[in-house]
């Protein structure tokens, strides 16, 4: 994990300053936000472009100045009555705001324009941020946060935050998290409905600064001659203190677009400039430490040895695991291998890379405008598009967006309910044509597995309610089957090397021993997973990693590994080979409810119906295998009897699949019949011109049955449509 450092280097003798642009003498600056290279772009997304460098300033008269890369006042505008307290540009670019002492704040558009005034109150406002969507406020006034959402008709959320004044406020764009700071010496960490995450110990002085890096999952605190890097959950990485020479409190804090950063400035004028260093990555017997801003420590425990790796240009990011150390560069990417340390592969011109995840085929690079899949040769393998895409790329996430085995999955930014699958297999035709799924709801994280054959991956989600879903990455039909597998759900992982699946709740945490393959199954998916309690690891603990049969939390800054069911990791990697009889040996060795149940539902997805009935025997499933006793004696390998095997997995959609491109419709038919799914029924007998009699006649018992009259309007028009030509045939 992170062991992060900032390094004072506010009294180099070698900067310089250099006067940009020249203000009125009775202009006195209150706050003041940079604007990078973001520009509007069709549907009010934003879009890379060097010429749009915009520099924005308020003041303490209640002006505000916009001014452009050429240092040149584009606006001078006169906004408030009292100070500025804060002036920032939304996170699209597409607007800014300013919060006042006079207690309210607007919304003007990019050129100066008013639009709106969000917040009208008799009280002053300190501080106020946007939402990482841009869809909401977030404020300070007196000890009290308040969130104002810019919808219509919407109520603000306030609550009481500190014992003294609410001296500043942060929100993240990676975990959506709220960070403030008081006059009660506390900083404390909050979610978006205002319930406290996290409340620090108390420091010596009062909170005077506060920023979320926007890369990374750490976020920075000022006080007075100190500075501090904390990780997402609130515990410290580590502190810098300047006692000589004094510096006094610390007001400002903004990191660079890269996140690797950061410049302070504090109450005695001076400038603070600091990088973060001592990050650490492990991956089995690798362990990639950086020593400075260009510099990396690679070190082999299993023989010992280490190497020091130089580069030209600042370190920006860097990833490590499946035998490759990935390091990005302000100017490159270098890829390398553990075998050939001295002899790295080089990738030229990437410069703002954002993201980097690695996986066992492919790395993903994320940069402020595509996205990037290479192979660990260094050939480019894809770089998809979607609709909205070149709008929406710049404000993803690493949590919108996960590298699987053989897929890519992004969450849609203008509709946070859809997801785009790529297909990464080498001639595929998602590789540019996306499979979309859509949930139910807004999907707030997603993760893909890393392991796997072409047909078992899986993609899981959490949504706003912190409920985890699961979806096959493919389909045999264009609707997505989605399963809801746990509650309460904060973050989760996949193992690297198999389909076992990590979860964490507030007080405990699970494991997924089968999410996949028994996903649609709930009594496959209660045997085949175990909540265990982790009081014992400590309060606001992350998931590290978790590689073979190990999951490594961090707690406080301490590692903490625990062991997953050793045989069913080594039955995963079985099965994955095909090895059933190998398989069938290891359950009978455990004799383990969670293996038995594991080998059953993978058993019966691959049609190994011997296998899949002796394992649910021993989990004592005896419904399934009195079933598994009818599905055996229908022709085996037909259609008839792979739908009825995707059946009894609970794959409603799946077995109708099977047997509509077997072209057993009749067979179809009934099962949609069986299911009372009247209408697909009649859709399937109409469109091969089959068995509309039999649907309308079984239609007809069933209300019959009910004593109800029929009420469906495409059965009311096909009755009508009947009748009609019952009555010509008997006029002619």
């Amino acid at each position: 994990m992170l062991l992060g450092v900032l390094h004072n280097t506010s009294h180099s003798v070698n900067r310089e300053s250099v006067e940009v642009a020249k203000l009125p003498d009775d202009f006195i600056p209150t706050d003041m936000h940079w604007l990078l290279g973001r520009g509007t772009g069709s549907g009010g997304g934003s879009t890379k472009s060097s010429s749009s460098d915009t520099l924005l300033i308020s003041s303490s008269d209640g002006r505000f100045v916009i001014l452009n890369k050429s240092a040149r006042v584009e606006r001078n505008i006169s906004a408030h009555s009292l100070a500025i307290s804060s002036g920032r540009w939304s996170p699209d670019g597409a607007g800014l705001l300013t919060a006042s002492e006079d207690g309210i704040i607007k919304i003007w558009s990019r050129s100066g324009m008013l639009r709106s005034t969000v917040v009208q109150s008799d009280e002053a406002i300190r501080y106020a941020r946007w939402s990482p969507n841009s869809t909401a406020i977030v404020f300070c006034q007196g000890g009290f946060i308040s969130i104002k959402p810019l919808a219509a008709n919407s109520k603000i959320t306030r609550w009481r935050a500190h014992d003294g004044l609410v001296l500043c406020l942060s929100w993240s764009s990676q975990t959506d998290l709220i960070a403030s700071g008081g006059e009660d010496f506390r900083y404390k960490i909050w979610d978006s409905q205002g319930a406290n995450i996290f409340t620090s110990s108390l420091e010596e002085y009062a909170i005077t600064s506060i920023d979320y890096n926007p890369e990374k999952d750490v976020f920075v605190v000022g006080s007075f001659n100190s500075l501090k890097l904390c990780n997402e959950s609130g515990w410290s990485h580590g502190s810098t203190r300047f006692n000589s020479p004094s510096i006094g409190s610390i007001y400002g804090a903004s990191w660079s677009p890269d996140g690797t950063q950061i410049a302070c400035g504090s109450s005695t004028g001076s400038l603070i400039v600091g990088h973060i260093v001592e990050k650490q990555l492990r991956s089995r017997n690798l362990k990639a430490t950086t020593k400075g801003r260009k510099s990396v420590l690679l070190q082999d425990i299993s023989n010992s040895t280490s190497d020091v790796l130089e580069f030209p240009d600042r370190v920006i990011n860097f990833a490590l695991g499946y035998g490759h150390l990935i390091v990005v560069t302000s100017n490159q990417i270098q890829i390398f291998n553990e075998k050939y340390v001295n002899t790295p592969t080089i990738i030229e011109g990437r410069n703002d890379v954002r993201a980097l995840e690695v996986c066992k085929k492919y790395f993903m690079v994320l940069d402020s405008s595509s996205i990037w899949i290479y192979n660990y040769t260094g050939r480019l393998h894809l770089s998809p598009r979607y609709q909205g895409s070149q709008a929406q790329i710049p404000l993803l996430t690493t949590k919108c967006i996960s590298l699987g085995l053989d897929v890519l999955a992004i969450r849609e930014n203008a509709d946070t309910a859809v997801v785009h699958t790529f297909d990464l297999i080498p001639g595929a035709s998602r590789q540019y044509e996306p499979h979309t799924i859509r949930a139910k709801t807004q999907v707030a994280e997603i993760s893909a597995c890393k392991a796997g054959n072409t047909d078992d991956q899986f993609i899981v989600f959490l949504d706003g309610n912190r409920e985890l879903y699961i979806t096959p990455s493919r389909n045999l039909s264009q609707k997505s089957e989605i399963y809801k597998i746990g509650t309460q759900v904060t973050s989760v992982k996949w193992a690297s090397e198999t389909n076992i699946l990590v979860g964490l709740h507030d007080t405990c945490f699970s494991i997924w021993y089968c999410p996949g393959e028994g996903a649609s199954d709930p009594t496959i998916i209660a045997l085949t997973t175990i909540t265990i309690d982790s009081a014992e690891l400590g309060k606001n603990i992350t998931i590290e990693s978790f590689e073979d049969a190990i999951i490594s939390f961090c707690s406080s800054g301490a590692l903490l590994s625990i062991n997953v069911n050793i045989y069913c990791e080594i039955l995963h990697r079985t099965l994955m080979d095909g090895q059933w009889q190998q398989g069938l040996k290891i359950c009978r060795l455990a004799q383990s409810t969670i293996l038995w149940a594991t080998l059953a539902a993978i058993a019966t997805k691959k049609n190994q119906l011997s296998i899949s009935e002796e394992a649910y025997s021993a989990a004592l499933q005896v419904d399934k295998v009195s079933y598994l006793h009818y599905i055996k004696d229908l022709p085996p390998s037909s259609a008839e009897q792979m739908a009825e095997n995707s059946l009894m997995l609970g794959r409603l959609i799946e077995a109708e699949t099977i047997l509509v491109h077997g072209k057993r419709f009749h067979e179809a038919i009934l099962l949609c019949l069986r299911m009372h799914n009247w209408r697909r029924a009649l859709e399937i007998a109409e469109k091969n011109a089959v068995d509309v009699d039999i649907v309308i006649e079984q239609r007809r018992k069933y209300l019959e049955a009910l004593g109800k009259p029929e009420f469906d309007e495409l059965f009311l028009k096909i009755s009508k449509k009947t009748e009609s030509e019952i009555d010509k045939n008997i006029y002619v």
